[in-house]
């Protein structure tokens, strides 16, 4: 008998455990970025930021800001303009605007190939974008010719027309906006606003030369006035732009070809009043550090603590060297020299400020002016030995004992030494005077410790003697003996209210509005920079910091 047998079960499959494998521990830890890695997450961030930012700029709607101010502080008062019309006022005189230096756009209309795509683009004002992009180029651009100081060949820097030209300086940095805005609500509109835009790199008298704005001006306050009823024109100059239209003053009264031919009372027949706004009438002594060392006072503090940036060949930038080629080059700042002399300006001992204690922002009290004790020393007085007729000192030690105490060699007549610029080819691209002018040279003008306003030309012309040469023909910095004199006629004088008549204009109305108790630069104290590739070898000592010495 057959007996059906059950299938017999198969095994499983038994699966082997797998054999343990020995990891490395530092396999089990992160990696370490390397110096690559965290350069492009640090670049990709930036652009991150960027791109979030420039997305809220344009979906932010443009009274955000307003709207926060707002909401923090309140509702915003009304501008003046708007009180002024609900008191019923309108616009009646036109009104001319005379920008100062730096303040003015500038466009190209004409380049070298480095400049490819700029034609008239500004490379002055707006967002300087191409300082950024091509410095080298920009730089050259921007620099006037060193021997006639007017145009290099090839080159045409214009100055931007209409009221755009000095609306704006930068992005978000006004100039004449605030005011041009105010005037527009009392019922003031481009046919009775002028903006006389010049290119303010020029001597006063090359932008008739060069450009005819002088008469460009002269035409448009004619017209002005002629399409007004006859309402004479007011003028607000500011900064420079006062000197400016002094000099306008008298070059559209005086004869052609030398003026504009407008007649003695040309000024009574157009111009109601000039409202000057912060005009260096006697000049600043901040144009001097700016000669002297392309500094001012904050200038001179970053060049104190990043002397590798604006100094020596830093990513081959020689930012200060370039400034002062750049600068020297420009006429026109040639015109805020200090005028007057020791005059005016006070000599070794003695200055005008003498008794003001600019810590306080206040006169002291029982000092006696010019008094000796003054001068000498008292202890108890902040301000007891503060020079201020001593522009430069080389030292502290220089800048406060009396004059008697302090050892002076003459460097007018001395020998500049061997010219340092032609051993080394690498200086050409940022080579200023200082160039021509070998040690003995430099530790000549060290040697003189203390200088005056009257001295300071002196040094300027013996530093920089081409500039000056320039300069000399269309400025003076002295003080009328007689006002009749017929030399008194040249222009050189005209932006020089010390040796210029006012014009003839007995109802003319004049202005001068200035910042009160503001700190302001008065003089300085220098010290020998260490020598360095193509450097500046003078720079203002910052250890000498404090109002006593150059600040009140």
């Amino acid at each position: 008998m057959l007996r059906r047998r059950k299938p017999e079960k198969k095994p499983e499959a038994v699966t082997p455990a797998p054999a343990s494998v020995s990891v490395p521990a530092a396999a089990t830890r992160p990696a370490r970025w390397s110096c690559v890695d965290t350069c492009c997450w640090f670049v990709g961030w930036i652009c991150f930021s960027w791109w979030v930012l420039l997305f809220l700029y344009h979906a932010a709607p443009a009274s955000l800001t307003q709207q926060v101010t707002e909401a923090i502080s309140g509702p915003m008062p009304d501008p003046p303009g708007a009180l002024l019309r609900k008191e019923g006022v309108t616009a009646r005189h036109p009104v001319v605007f005379v920008p100062g230096i730096v303040t003015g756009g500038l466009e190209l209309w004409e380049g070298r190939p480095c400049a490819e795509g700029l034609f008239r683009k500004r490379l002055w004002g707006g967002t300087f974008g191409e300082v950024y992009k091509r410095p080298s180029c920009w730089l050259e651009h921007m620099s006037l010719d060193n021997e006639t100081g007017l145009d290099p060949p090839g080159i045409r820097i214009r100055a931007v027309s209409g009221l755009v030209a000095a609306d704006y300086f930068a992005a978000g940095y006004f100039v004449w906006a605030v005011l041009i805005a105010n005037l527009a609500h009392i019922g003031y509109e481009e046919k009775t606003m002028y903006m006389a835009s010049y290119d303010w790199r020029l001597s006063f008298q090359n932008t008739e030369v060069r450009d005819q704005t002088l008469s460009r001006i002269k035409s448009n306050i004619e017209l002005m006035v002629a399409t007004n009823g006859g309402k004479k024109a007011v003028v607000i100059p500011h900064s420079m732009g006062v000197l400016y239209f002094l000099h306008f003053m008298k070059w559209v009264e005086a004869p052609a070809p030398m003026g504009g031919g407008g007649g003695s009372d040309w000024c009574a027949r157009h111009i109601k009043a000039v409202m000057n706004i912060g005009g260096p009438l006697l000049g600043v002594p901040k144009a001097i550090a700016g000669l002297f060392s392309a500094e001012a006072k904050d200038v001179a503090v970053a060049r104190e603590k990043a002397p590798g940036v604006l100094d020596s060949d830093f990513f081959g930038l020689q930012t200060l060297p370039h400034i002062m080629r750049l600068s020297r080059t420009w006429d026109s700042t040639m015109s805020m020299i200090p005028k007057g002399g020791d005059t005016i300006w006070g000599g070794l001992d003695w200055s005008p400020e003498e008794g003001y204690d600019c810590s306080d922002n206040k006169k002291s009290e029982n000092v006696p002016h010019a008094s000796e004790e003054f001068r000498v020393g008292v202890d108890d007085i902040h301000i007891s030995n503060a020079n201020y007729g001593r522009i430069i000192s080389f030292g502290k030690d220089v800048a406060e004992p009396p004059s008697s105490n302090i050892k002076r060699i003459d460097f007018r007549d001395a020998v500049k030494g061997n010219n340092f610029a032609h051993s080394n080819n690498s200086c050409h691209d940022v080579w200023t005077e200082y160039h021509e002018m070998g040690r003995e040279g430099i530790q000549a003008v060290a040697d003189y410790k203390s200088y005056t306003t009257s001295d300071v030309l002196d040094l300027l012309h013996f530093v920089a003697p081409k500039m000056m040469k320039r300069g000399g023909a269309h400025f003076s910095y002295g003080i009328a003996d007689d006002l009749d004199d017929p030399k008194y006629k040249h222009y050189k004088y005209w932006s020089n209210p010390l040796e210029t008549k006012l014009p003839n204009a007995p109802d003319m109305e004049i202005y001068a509005l200035y910042g009160v108790g503001i700190p302001t630069e008065r003089a300085y104290v220098y010290k020998l920079a260490q020598p360095a590739e193509c450097y500046i070898p003078f720079q203002i000592d910052i250890t000498a910091d404090g109002c006593r010495f150059y600040v009140c």
